[in-house]
């Protein structure tokens, strides 16, 4: 029979033993949670990293070249031959305008553009055949009367050598004889004058007003021909702005024209995409206006669309504002159907 002491001693090794087994199993029991904490630590890593997001969505819309059709023409529009929507291809009459003051002004440069060729044909021709004849006539006068006095002076000097005359009858017969000779002289200038008709600078001054006046009908010409706008490539007609009967003014916009295959797309971006969206690329886009699939556009314009445009950052700390960017693309291939106004997506 065992003793009170060693009773004690062995309840208190069963107390130790049962203690033991305790901390044991709270050790494992430790051990157990700490493993699931790191595999489902492991786990959501994983599934951060490997994971498919979702794709970030890009929405632009087709665009075209517009051209605006105005005239160097003030007037009143008299009659459109085309409507909005209508296809047009260059050459083609789009609007008559009438303009009287145009009108006026071509009448008057063409009045004056006669005036000028009549003076230069009276330059040109000389002088009248009527006129012509008189000084042929007075310059033959002038040559007889210059026979005559010169007659008359050689038999005074003959007369006077032999002391028949006083020397003042022979001088007096000597001064008609030299005004006899000028006179002739000038008839004979007169004559020549009259049949050359004007001088050479008078001949260039009267070209010179003709081509002057040409040059004025040429510009009214040119001005009234703007009556008739016609197409200046193939397009579309967008918009018709005034009315027929409607005053319009000089240079004023009066229709425009969208270009038949210019046709582009436009995206704005954040700047933190231009690494992959840089000059040439070409990227895949969808167009629900077209079809579900995809048409390869190629990028040939970036440009910064200015402090108005950037994108704002949502934390005080710890981001930072992004600019944005406007990106115009061409389609590689042709496109059916494509029309301005279209929405375009890109997935990045």
């Amino acid at each position: 029979m065992s003793s009170p002491v060693e009773n004690d001693i062995n309840t208190l090794k069963m107390e130790k033993m049962d203690n033991n087994q305790e901390k044991a199993a709270n050790r494992q029991l430790q051990i157990a949670i700490g493993g699931v904490i790191i595999v489902a630590i492991a786990l959501a890593v994983i599934g951060f990293l490997f994971l498919n997001r979702p794709p970030e969505i890009v929405e632009g819309q087709v665009e075209g070249t517009s051209v605006k059709i105005a005239g160097k023409l003030s007037g009143r529009v008299v009659a459109f031959y085309v409507q909005e929507g209508d296809t047009v291809h260059t050459g083609d009459t789009l609007v008559y305008i009438h303009s009287e003051i145009a009108e006026a002004q071509l009448s008057q440069v063409k009045a004056m553009e006669g005036v000028a060729k009549a003076l230069e044909n009276k330059a040109d021709a000389g002088a009248r055949p009527q006129i012509i004849q008189s000084a042929y006539e007075l310059w033959q006068q002038a040559k007889a009367a210059l026979t005559i006095t010169r007659k008359t002076y050689e038999r005074l000097e003959n007369l006077y050598k032999e002391g028949v005359i006083s020397e003042q009858k022979r001088d007096e017969a000597k001064a008609a004889y030299d005004a006899a000779v000028a006179q002739e002289k000038a008839a004979e200038s007169q004559y020549s004058l009259a049949k050359a008709g004007a001088q050479i600078q008078d001949k260039q001054a009267a070209a010179a007003q003709v081509q002057a006046a040409g040059s004025g009908v040429e510009m009214a010409e040119a001005v009234l021909a703007d009556s008739y706008l016609v197409a200046p490539c193939d397009g579309v007609i967008t918009q018709i702005y005034p009315e027929v009967s409607e005053l319009v003014a000089l240079g004023v916009p009066i229709m425009n024209l969208l270009k038949m295959g210019d046709r582009y797309v436009v995206f704005n971006v954040r700047e933190t995409m231009l690494p992959e969206l840089t000059m040439g690329t070409t990227i895949n886009v969808n167009i629900p206006g077209v079809g579900d699939e995809d048409y390869p556009v190629s990028i040939y314009y970036i440009a910064d669309m200015g402090s108005y445009a950037t994108w704002q950052s949502t934390k005080a700390t710890g981001d930072w504002d992004a600019r944005t960017f406007q990106i115009k693309a061409r389609p590689v291939n042709d496109i059916p159907n494509l029309r301005p106004g279209m929405s375009v997506i890109y997935k990045k």
